[in-house]
């Protein structure tokens, strides 16, 4: 008899914890994209980093349509920037080591491609639009 009532009160507690671990989630992650010292597993880093490509993506394309800016070489000056700032973010912010997570040239891969093609609908619609 006692060992029903203690796994009840052991379900009960376990079910208090997932309710406070679930109501402070939200504060949780984002106190860990600025924690060097919290874990990353690959599939967490590809997913923050793609998307804070996404945002600098579409951000410098707003700004360049704006602008209005024309040219190539401001295409280059946003891979640098997009690189710069996930470069930044990893191995300055998080300070992670990379090796861990397959290097410099696949962190730095991660969400390149759709984040260009952002940026490039961005500011071509922008462009388009303000100047015509």
């Amino acid at each position: 008899m006692k060992e029903g009532k203690s796994s009840k009160s052991n379900q009960q507690e376990q079910h208090e914890q997932i309710y406070h671990q679930n109501s402070h989630l939200g504060s949780f992650k984002f106190a860990k994209l600025f924690d060097s010292e919290a874990s990353w597993d690959k599939d967490q880093l590809g997913d923050v980093l793609h998307w804070i490509r996404q945002v600098v993506g579409l951000l410098c394309g707003l700004v360049w349509g704006a602008i209005p800016l024309v040219g190539g070489i401001w295409l280059l000056l946003f891979l640098a920037i997009s690189s710069g700032i996930v470069y930044g973010y990893y191995a300055l912010i998080l300070k992670i080591d990379e090796e861990d997570f397959g290097g410099h040239a696949a962190l730095l891969q991660d969400g390149l491609f759709a984040s260009l093609s952002l940026f490039l609908l961005a500011w071509i619609l922008v462009y388009s639009l303000s100047s015509f």
